[in-house]
């Protein structure tokens, strides 16, 4: 019988397309946590482990799995760790398995603060070549009452800034964040970061409630009244008008999604558009993941 030989600090996330990624921990929960949305990390309490116990636990992936090609580094944002400390974990994970080809992690975008693009640049040559990153929307008003600790501005620095060094990115934005109040601004001002960081890969994602509408009411610091589908649908459609993207990936496929979508934008825009009109225009016909007859 197979015994894995990482002691994980359990729950463990990762995005869909680290599915045969190895997974580390060189952090458990999130440096941050704070978000009105998230329940991601409410079990943990932020810590670093120590670089010996890193260390030990690749020696034991590396015995079990000499061949790794892609690893992920969890928790929340591993990023969070400052430049000389991720090199040594790197470089170490480098030597250690030698047909290493990607390392990616989940990251905030206040970890890039105090990096250097030098330093951004310098992980990425040593094997860092993606990071994920929930910006959640591009509205300031939206990104208070949420409590993320980011403005519009220093998301758009940050995520400017990894890409300067050649580190990629996938970024995501949480479709009905806003609930009905706030979703035009939410749609229109998500669109125009996108725009500015022109991000290699771009999701999005339904907000859900995994203790209640109440219970993220109590945590949103404004109105809030859940979108129905239709609300939603509406919102994606603003959403997507608004991008002017070089050769983004795009992908609305996360089990959240009523409408599977994907695409590259700006190229399949309109595909996108049509696609999703179509569901506005005839719920009752579209390819709708969940009972579209519960979200009307």
């Amino acid at each position: 019988m197979f015994s894995n030989p990482i002691k994980y600090d359990e729950p463990v996330f990762r995005p869909p397309s680290e599915a045969y990624s190895l997974i580390l921990q060189p952090t458990i929960g999130c440096s941050w946590n704070r978000c009105a949305f998230c329940e991601m990390y409410a079990s943990k309490k932020f810590r670093v482990k120590s670089e010996k116990d890193i260390f030990l636990d690749i020696d034991d992936a590396a015995s079990y799995l000499p061949d790794t090609r892609k690893i992920f580094l969890g928790d929340g944002n591993a990023m969070v760790l400052g430049h000389e400390k991720l090199m040594r974990i790197i470089n170490y994970l480098n030597g250690k398995m030698k047909r290493l080809s990607r390392i990616s992690a989940y990251a905030i975008p206040k970890d890039m603060k105090d990096k250097s693009v030098e330093e951004l640049r310098s992980l990425q040559k040593a094997g860092l070549k993606l990071i994920y990153v929930g910006l959640e929307t591009g509205d300031d008003g939206l990104l208070e009452m949420i409590d993320k600790g980011e403005t519009a501005k220093s998301m758009i620095a940050s995520m400017q800034k990894a890409k300067e060094a050649g580190i990629k990115s996938s970024v995501m934005i949480i479709n009905g964040l806003g609930g009905r109040r706030y979703s035009p601004q939410h749609a229109e001002n998500s669109a125009k970061v996108i725009n500015a960081i022109q991000p290699e890969y771009l999701s999005t994602l339904v907000l859900s409630f995994p203790y209640g509408v109440g219970h993220f009411q109590q945590r949103f610091a404004g109105d809030f009244e859940e979108l129905n589908l239709l609300g939603l649908l509406h919102e994606q459609h603003s959403f997507i008008s608004n991008l002017e993207l070089e050769s983004t990936i795009f992908r609305s496929d996360h089990a959240s999604n009523y409408l599977v979508l994907k695409g590259i934008l700006n190229r399949d825009k309109q595909l996108l558009l049509d696609k999703l009109q179509s569901a506005i225009d005839a719920p009752e016909m579209a390819n709708l993941r969940q009972e579209w007859q519960r979200g009307l």
